[in-house]
């Protein structure tokens, strides 16, 4: 473990021009084009700040002795850099020649506060009704995925979700870097990591999916799907560890479908397509879908259970929130999450425990038929 005075030292001397963004709680991630251009996001928007270094050798000594706290250098020979700071910052650093108008660095700072749901319905980013939808859905052990692009929030709605878990059970999560941030006493984190300068000692999210079934988990959490681990995720979910959650990108939910299954394909077990888009079909139940509005503002625009697969061997899905036009309060257009009037999958086979959580905000939806 780092000595968390000299990194802290470290950090002041080094990145002096961006520390103010760095001490910042309200900029979410530092973006260094290149020695004297920087951006920053702050409340969800980008802004271009007057911060440079002294020149391409100072900047270039401050990514180097950043990464040496990860036990990294720029003189390694991997281009692209993917690593974390002891503070539980995300940093990527894309070499030259890559980068082709120089080093870039972005560090996506480690939020030092949770959003809860109550606060992500204070924001908007979602309703009540939504907000309940969930907390049955996690309680009731549906296997999640939460999609959508960059910087759209699904990490912090992951976070969010995971609230909802029932005290006792054991929980494995996954991540490439560490950004979950669950507050579950019974907690395994699983990193992986990239090899060594000698090509040594890598760990891939597939290993640790297959080392996480060893540990005994009720719930299985990826931080997020992006290669063929897609399959032992899919695998996993229909064996037993119901109310797992995940999150990919994807432009919607019926998108996140079809790249889950692309991603399936990438691993080595050849599968029919037919079976392994039955798989898929069984194994994810709610697919959760947010985008990041003009102006940064992060909202949940789809709620969709997955049926099972038609005749057609095509994937089908149930919307029971929609993102439609509405007014607010001044009368101004908006655009609010609300129910379908669809009747959820769930309904008539909730758990004895989740059906007390059902209040007239969702009682429609989880009506018996």
């Amino acid at each position: 473990m780092p000595d968390p005075a000299l990194f802290q030292r470290t950090i002041e001397h080094y990145l002096a021009p961006i520390l103010p963004y760095l001490e910042d709680t309200q900029v979410a991630e530092v973006m260094v084009n290149n020695y004297e251009e920087v951006y920053i996001e702050k409340q969800g928007k980008l802004h271009k700040t007057d911060a440079k270094f002294k020149d391409v050798e100072a900047y270039e000594a401050a990514i180097n002795n950043i990464l040496q706290f990860t036990g990294k250098s720029i003189a390694d020979g991997d281009i692209l850099v993917d690593t974390r700071l002891p503070d539980g910052s995300r940093v990527h650093v894309a070499k030259e020649p890559c980068a082709r108008f120089g080093m870039a660095m972005t560090i996506r700072k480690f939020a030092k506060t949770m959003l809860d749901i109550d606060w992500l319905t204070h924001l908007g980013s979602i309703t009540p009704a939504a907000a309940e939808y969930m907390r049955i859905a996690v309680n009731n052990e549906q296997n999640t995925l939460v999609a959508g692009g960059t910087s759209s929030g699904k990490t912090s709605l992951l976070n969010a979700l995971s609230a909802y878990i029932p005290e006792g059970q054991r929980i494995v999560t996954i991540e490439d870097s560490a950004e979950l941030q669950l507050q579950q006493p019974h907690l395994i984190s699983l990193e992986s990591r990239s090899a060594d300068q000698f090509g040594k000692g890598a760990v891939k999210i597939r290993q640790l999916f297959k080392s996480s079934l060893r540990l005994r988990p009720d719930r299985i959490i990826i931080g997020e799907v992006r290669g063929e681990e897609a399959l032992d995720m899919i695998q996993a979910m229909t064996s037993g560890h119901g109310g797992s959650m995940g999150t990919l990108h994807a432009n919607n939910a019926f998108d996140t479908l079809n790249r889950l299954e692309t991603m399936a394909l990438m691993s080595e077990v050849e599968l029919p397509l037919s079976a392994l888009r039955s798989q898929i079909s069984s194994a994810i139940d709610v697919v959760i879908h947010l985008v990041r509005q003009v102006g940064g503002f992060r909202q949940v625009t789809q709620i969709a259970e997955v049926m099972p697969l038609g005749e057609s061997g095509h994937y089908h899905l149930r919307d029971i929130f929609t993102l439609v036009p509405a007014l607010d309060g001044e009368g101004h257009k908006t655009m609010e999450l609300l129910p379908t009037g669809e009747k959820s999958l769930m309904a008539g086979h909730l758990k004895t425990a989740t059906e007390d959580m059902v209040t007239p905000l969702t009682e429609q939806i989880f009506a018996a038929e």
